[in-house]
């Protein structure tokens, strides 16, 4: 049994599942980075747009759908949701993997990203709750390494299967750990308490189709022209639909998300911090393969080993987080996110590889630094019974940062080239960390 003192007696076991979890599904958001090349080259013949599409339709639906996600665990059960999302993950991937053309790879990623984003909130409220008050952070802290580590794995396995398999084998794989953890989580993981929430469809139905408009109007910009009616049907949509999202949620009697949570500061901070981090994160995961693998001349699988420098920092500075005081860390990853896309914004054919290696490892303990105080902000701007809704959020803010950075670096790219592409990113990182840092000077006032 759980208890409040001394946790499970199989969290070590808990964890090691959670954790294997989120790396298959936030893998699944890098790998596919690795076949953009070969994507390019097959049968499918994507143009710029529905490329963006191949890698955004998967993250996009993955966002959008954590909230009630999270609400769905805390209602029906966090194991039986977990479960649930590993069953649809693999069922969207071997899709993927039959898909007769663009629209069908899209679609199908777009169902492995619902089967995600069931995943992700579920395990994180299972983990905090196997683990005493004492060890909660460092709880926390494991899981968090574990999404930044899925970043990596994600360049390294796929740049193995892309170097001596089909590119359909990419969507394939994945599949099979995913079931293998379906069946080790319904033997070793407790069920929990379950706790009265609401799933919020309509809301989640307008903030789907918000964050879609959004993505529409950044992503077709540059082959529709930003002054043609779609992209500014696109974007006026986006922001009709986001205020009607925030005016429901306000009347709504039991809202998906609140906007009156976002009086508190700290979760103000938690939530842009996270999301403005992993913008940065992955638009470099989006160009990255497409760089080593057509500037540079690297195979596929050099390619996702090339990534490694991230890992190193990221790790050992995520375990080290109780160490610093939150806010110099907070200050100082987003400092170094920003300088690491600097420097990797005069990255072409001549940089010799050590020097783009060094802006990996700043990018890689930027992260470290700052994710896991991050996390441990929404977190702890909850009560306890919200965990659900906790994790959710914590997730939602992360992948729809990383939609965004990827829309935006491909925008950027596309229309004036990389460096600018990677300028643009290490600006918004840049202005979103100064604020993130207003807002915990203001929370930690106000929890003084």
């Amino acid at each position: 049994m759980t208890g409040p003192d001394t946790g499970h007696p199989a969290r070590t076991r808990i964890t090691a599942l959670m954790a294997a979890s989120v790396i298959v599904a936030v893998s699944l958001v890098a790998a596919v980075n690795l076949a953009i090349p070969v994507l390019l080259a097959s049968e499918l013949h994507p143009s710029p747009a529905q490329l963006t599409w191949i890698v955004d339709a998967y993250v996009i639906v993955f966002a959008c759908l954590l909230i009630p996600a999270g609400a769905a665990g805390d209602r029906y059960g966090r194991k039986g949701v977990l479960l649930a999302g590993l069953a649809v993950f693999a069922a969207g991937c071997l899709a993927a993997a039959l898909a007769p053309g663009t629209g069908t790879l899209i679609a199908a990623r777009a169902l492995s990203g619902a089967g995600a984003a069931l995943i992700m909130p579920s395990s994180l409220a299972l983990t905090v709750g196997a683990h005493p008050a004492a060890l909660r952070g460092r709880a926390v802290a494991t899981w968090t390494a574990a999404t930044g580590i899925a970043g990596v794995i994600g360049n390294l396995g796929g740049g193995l299967i892309m170097e001596y398999l089909p590119w359909r084998a990419l969507f394939a794989v994945p599949a099979l750990p995913a079931l293998a953890l379906a069946a080790l989580v319904a033997v070793v993981v407790p069920r929990v308490p379950r706790h009265p929430a609401a799933l919020g469809l309509t809301g989640t139905a307008l903030l789907t189709a918000a964050s879609v408009a959004l993505l529409a109007g950044i992503i077709e910009g540059p082959e529709a022209g930003w002054a043609s009616v779609p992209v500014l049907g696109a974007s006026g949509a986006a922001i009709v639909l986001f205020a009607v999202f925030v005016a429901h949620q306000l009347r709504a009697r039991t809202p998906l998300l609140d906007p009156r949570l976002f009086a508190s500061a700290r979760l103000r901070a938690g939530t842009l911090g996270i999301a403005v981090t992993f913008f940065g994160l992955f638009a470099l995961f989006f160009v990255n393969a497409r760089y080593l693998q057509e500037v540079k001349g690297f195979s596929p699988l050099l390619t996702g080993a090339a990534i490694l420098p991230v890992a190193v920092p990221m790790i050992t500075l995520t375990r080290m987080a109780g160490r610093f005081r939150p806010r110099a860390a907070v200050a100082a990853g987003f400092a170094g996110n920003a300088a690491g896309l600097a420097l990797l914004s005069f990255a072409d054919a001549a940089m010799p590889y050590p020097l783009y290696a060094a802006g990996l490892v700043v990018m890689g303990a930027a992260m470290g630094l700052a994710v896991p105080v991050l996390s441990h902000e929404i977190m702890a701007a909850l009560p306890r019974e919200r965990a659900g809704l906790g994790s959710g959020l914590n997730s939602a803010t992360r992948e729809l940062g990383s939609a965004v950075g990827v829309a935006v670096m491909s925008t950027a790219m596309t229309a004036y080239g990389m460096g600018a592409g990677f300028r643009t990113v290490a600006a918004v990182v840049l202005a979103g960390g100064l604020l993130t840092g207003w807002w915990l000077r203001t929370g930690a006032r106000g929890s003084a």
